[in-house]
């Protein structure tokens, strides 16, 4: 089956980024958000990212405007009906994930592949939920999804080797580096960097230098191109320890233990720089 019409669940950050590669990369996408307020959040998303695309020479004119006219907006899952492929960008929240999956199971062909951009739910738990799960995967994107050269396509316990191409193939055409994950929390990246990002909130936590210090440190020290908790505003405190939680859940590793600073700025509303105010604030900006 070739893909051709692509749905996307969810245009929040991630979501608006996936809809706006897929959409440039020459593909029909299907965008879906629960409602109008929720759609036209995303609409905006889409618009400011593909403005700032032009005014830096990345697209031209008419290239966004055909972007822009392959997309169709909708709040109506059945819309999805007609996809090739359909990949879910909602809140890390499994139960949810496992609803949609199911809706999506009942809705689309039985050859649709039905992917998550997940960092860190089981895929094969999704998988589960559905009467399909050798066509179940992770499509993990990263943020911001136009400019990230990253997908990390995640294998379930019982998908196939034709989905694994089929979606190796797909990244490659929204031109992205492919890499490979087994269905383990974190996969490959957030593996690594979680322990690094909670090691940064410790830091603060205990007074060891100032926030501006430690990210300029790490920035010039490392060479990486923003400081971790400048990252962590950026990733969002509170999807931060959600996938931290879920990590040490799994691993009872201490590395991957929510400091209780994180805890603390994610219950006092402190989600970075989505909502404003994080390790820095960004309410000026917005």
């Amino acid at each position: 089956m070739n893909i051709e019409r692509v749905g996307v669940v969810g245009a929040g950050l991630m979501g608006s980024g996936i809809i706006e590669q897929t959409a440039r990369c020459g593909f029909t996408v299907v965008a879906r958000e629960v409602d109008d307020r929720a759609l036209e959040g995303g609409k905006k998303r889409l618009q400011s990212s593909m403005g700032r695309a032009l005014e830096r020479g990345k697209i031209t004119g008419a290239e966004r405007d055909e972007a822009l006219g392959r997309i169709t907006w909708t709040t109506d899952l059945n819309d999805l009906r007609d996809c090739d492929l359909v990949v879910e960008a909602i809140v890390e929240n499994l139960e949810l994930k496992k609803q949609l999956f199911a809706a999506l199971d009942r809705l689309t062909r039985p050859e649709v592949i039905l992917a998550s951009n997940t960092s860190s739910v089981s895929i094969t738990a999704l998988g589960a939920a559905t009467s399909r799960p050798e066509k179940v995967a992770g499509a993990h994107f990263f943020n911001p999804v136009p400019v990230m050269g990253l997908v990390e396509l995640v294998r379930g316990l019982l998908t196939s080797d034709e989905t694994m191409d089929q979606l190796r193939r797909f990244g490659e055409a929204l031109n992205k580096k492919v890499v490979i994950a087994r269905d383990t929390p974190g996969f490959i990246v957030n593996l690594l960097l979680v322990p690094y990002l909670l090691g940064a909130v410790r830091a603060v936590e205990t007074n060891m230098a100032s926030v501006e210090d430690i990210d300029t440190a790490m920035k010039l020290g490392t060479g990486v191109p923003m400081g971790p908790l400048t990252l962590l505003d950026f990733v969002g405190l509170d999807t931060t320890l959600y996938i931290a939680d879920v990590m040490y859940e799994e691993f009872k590793d201490p590395m991957y233990a929510a400091p209780p600073l994180l805890r603390k700025m994610v219950n006092a509303g402190l989600h970075g720089k989505k909502n404003g105010r994080g390790f820095y604030d960004y309410r000026d900006a917005r």
